[in-house]
């Protein structure tokens, strides 16, 4: 009802309308956001759900006790303005009454929830053990994979998936056939253990995060998919709600919970959108962190020696002396830059 009263009143086209539905999104989450956290880090606080530090991180010793698993307040204010939004548009308050698009919708969400709950177990270990250690490797990967491929088969059995990929900045189209879902599936695994390896400064995943999400608003709107435009702006404001408390001296702390569920949103829309090497070239900053972390131990492993003075690779710069708010600062940087390269791949074929 919303969408056919903006179009006649105003004559607004369905990109413009995204883009404005996506921001109000966006801006609704932000305000819950927030309210949420403020409510939630004196109760993480109360309880002493404090994040257990790394040995090998002399410098991030002040932090330990930190209040972490903050994700999940910026989480469950997302879904309650999501789940509203639903409940509106399903009575045709809003728009659509798209159920194929509410459909991807819930899976793309799931995807995202399901990475949470891992992350949950994974900090709640964490805690237990009073230990910068919580699940083993091969349990993540487990669940990890089981998640990955259920959501791939779930949007393959719609017809939701492509086995096509579109390679940035050409008209050319790289078809996989079957190859493509096994591919997917690594790819899904694969960022959202970026995601969560890039945590590790205060504000950088989620400033990084936010680079991301709000480029991929851009392009929801430049391929007119309406229910990506709403889920990459309530990430957005999300984030922007989270980074209140999580700029430099953190307050809070995402934790495991809050990464994976920022993976599995993000790399759910790359795969929705049908331009998933674009939207790779726009979280290559969280795929270098896991990139650099695999190279340091990979060659560690060959020759006894480090390429890095430490990884992931935002450890490195901290040993040169770099401190916390200039690697942010930079890193936000450089992905506000992929992400223009990622969005013009696909603009400027």
């Amino acid at each position: 009802m919303i969408y056919q009263w903006m179009n006649k009143t105003f004559d607004i086209d369905a990109s413009k309308l995204i883009a404005i539905e996506g921001l109000v999104v966006a801006l609704l989450v932000f305000f819950v956001s927030v309210m949420c956290l403020k409510v939630t880090i004196p109760i993480l606080r109360k309880h002493k759900v404090g994040q257990p530090i790394h040995e090998a991180l002399e410098n991030h010793a002040a932090k330990a006790g930190t209040p972490t698993m903050g994700g999940v307040g910026f989480i469950i204010a997302l879904l309650a303005v999501l789940l509203l939004w639903v409940m509106l548009d399903v009575c045709g308050v809003i728009g659509g009454r798209d159920n194929d698009g509410l459909v991807v919708f819930a899976y793309i969400l799931l995807l995202g929830v399901l990475n949470a709950l891992v992350g949950v177990v994974d900090d709640i270990a964490k805690l237990k053990r009073k230990q910068n250690a919580g699940l083993r490797p091969w349990q993540k990967l487990v669940l990890q994979f089981a998640f990955a491929i259920a959501f791939v088969t779930a949007m393959a059995t719609s017809g939701n998936i492509t086995t096509v990929f579109t390679v940035p900045f050409s008209n050319y189209m790289l078809d996989l056939d079957i190859f493509a879902y096994p591919l997917y599936v690594l790819v899904i695994v694969g960022f959202v253990n970026s995601t969560n390896i890039t945590d590790g400064l205060d504000g950088l995943a989620s400033s990084v995060g936010i680079s991301v999400t709000g480029t991929l608003l851009i392009l929801s709107c430049f391929t007119e998919y309406r229910y990506m435009g709403v889920i990459s702006g309530a990430l957005l404001g999300a984030l922007c709600g989270f980074l209140v408390f999580n700029h430099y001296p953190a307050k809070v702390f995402m934790g495991d919970t809050g990464s994976l569920f920022i993976g599995g949103i993000i790399v759910g829309c790359a795969i929705y959108s049908g331009h998933l090497l674009a939207v790779m070239i726009m979280g290559m900053v969280f795929i270098l962190d896991i990139i650099s972390s695999a190279m340091q131990t990979l060659w560690y492993k060959l020759t006894k020696k480090r390429i890095f003075k430490r990884a992931p690779v935002h450890h490195h710069f901290e040993m040169m002396g770099w401190k916390e708010t200039k690697i942010v600062t930079v890193f936000f940087i450089v992905s506000a830059i992929f992400c223009a390269i990622g969005l013009m791949g696909i603009i400027f074929p």
